[in-house]
Order: C-alpha cells, then sequence, then structure tokens
C-alpha cells in the first residue's frame, strides 16, 4: 500500500501540500477520479477519490476512515546526541520512524561535538519513513535540548540511559523493560556520556543499560534500542 500525507482534513474532503499534490499528480501522473489512501498523521487511514488535481494544491474528497490505524500500547521517546556526520543522524531517523517511535529529541551533551540540527530536513525524513513503512501517526521531533535539561523533564513509563561504562552495573536492554511499557532511551554522543552525566542520570532515575559487548555508534545504538522495544511487543 501506499499512503500520502495531509495536515488538513475537514468536511469530509482533504487538502494536500503542493509537495504531496506533485509528487502524487506530476511524479506517479494520478488523476482527477482515481483512489488512493492517505493518513492525517494522527492515527487515521482515510480512504478517498481525487477531485481536484491542480499540481499546487490537491483536493481529495475522503470516502472511508479507519482510526487508530497501526496504534501500540507503548510509546518510545529516544533522546539522541546529534551526530557530526548529518548522514548518520538521518539514518537513525529514518530507522527509528520505520520500527516504530513517538519522539525524538536531540540531546546536547558536555561530548557532543554539533550542537545545531537541520530540523526541516529531518521532519521532511520523518514524513517520508512514515508514509514508506505505511504508518499513521507521526514522530514529533523536539528542538535540541541541553542534557541536564532533559532529565528534569516528565518521562512517563521507564527510563532508561544506554552507557558503555564497564564499571557501571548495566542490565541488558531486552531485560530493562516489559512489554506495553512506555520507554525513554538517552542515547550519547560519539565517546559516550561523561561520568558525570551517568551519575546524574541514575540520581534522576534513570536505569543503565546495555547492548552487549560490542561497542556500536550512537545511531546503532538507537536503532538497536528501538528495535528491541518493537521486537519485544510484537
Amino acid at each position: 500500500m501506499q499512503i500520502f500525507y495531509s495536515a488538513n482534513v475537514f468536511d469530509g474532503k482533504a487538502l494536500f501540500s503542493r509537495e504531496e499534490s506533485g509528487h502524487c499528480l506530476r511524479v506517479l501522473r494520478m488523476r482527477r477520479g482515481q483512489s488512493l489512501a492517505f493518513t492525517d498523521g494522527k492515527g487515521s487511514l482515510y480512504e478517498g477519490v481525487i477531485t481536484d488535481d491542480d499540481p499546487s494544491g490537491m483536493t481529495v474528497k475522503v470516502t472511508s476512515t479507519e482510526s487508530g490505524y497501526g496504534a501500540r500500547n507503548y510509546r518510545i521517546h529516544i533522546a539522541i546526541s546529534p551526530l557530526k556526520n548529518d548522514d548518520r543522524l538521518e539514518w537513525f531517523i529514518e530507522k527509528a520512524v520505520e520500527t516504530g517511535i513517538d519522539e525524538i529529541t536531540p540531546l546536547i551533551c558536555n561530548r557532543t561535538e554539533k550542537k545545531r540540527i537541520r530540523k526541516e530536513r529531518l521532519e521532511s525524513l520523518i514524513l517520508s519513513a512514515m508514509k514508506q513503512s505505511v504508518k499513521c501517526y507521526l514522530p514529533c521531533l523536539h528542538d535540541p535540548v541541553p542534557f541536564t535539561d532533559f532529565l528534569h523533564f516528565s518521562h512517563e513509563g521507564r527510563r532508561l540511559i544506554a552507557s558503555c561504562d564497564p564499571e557501571t552495573v548495566r542490565t541488558g536492554i531486552t531485560s530493562s523493560f516489559s512489554r506495553g511499557e512506555d520507554i525513554t532511551i538517552l542515547i550519547g554522543p560519539e565517546g559516550d556520556f561523561t561520568l558525570e552525566e551517568l551519575a546524574m542520570a541514575i540520581k534522576e532515575g534513570f536505569e543503565p543499560v546495555h547492548m552487549g559487548p560490542s561497542r556500536f555508534r550512537s545511531e546503532t545504538a538507537g536503532v538497536i534500542a528501538c528495535c528491541s522495544v518493537y521486537l519485544a511487543n510484537i
């Protein structure tokens, strides 16, 4: 199934952005009267018929609606340090959306080398990955947040921090949460969290976890975290 995205669904019709309209009409060469599937990114999967094939703003009449399509009984929030190489962060975000994630927060740590993100570019990747993987919930990308500030935010469910420190008592990530449990996971930068950051997180209720004997890049650790939660809940 191929799905499109519209943030403007009301009164039995949907209005599409220039980008979505152009892809549908110019690239895929769909026309008025043809049917398509789309989502509002809030959990609804719609079927509809194109009533206006203007490539600058297509209109679709809604013919059916399925609410809560692909809904999960847990939420996952990963706070990950921005990476020096933009391509690696983009790869993580794409795979995280495909496996299932609700929130992503760029986490500014002591060892974070690059403190800015290309938010518009990343949001475009999130939207594309959501459609490609046929999901109907659009994950939220937050603005970058300092590590200490993030610790004091309210986090529902289990709170985990991935650490490479062999002196810290850590639990294997697959044994650190229960099926159906909301999870927030912290993933550090190249060089890992500092011991001071690790201690602060533990004091705030974050449990240290490991991902086995191998040492992974930050983006790989983030994907492993997402996959661990996904596989535990299928």
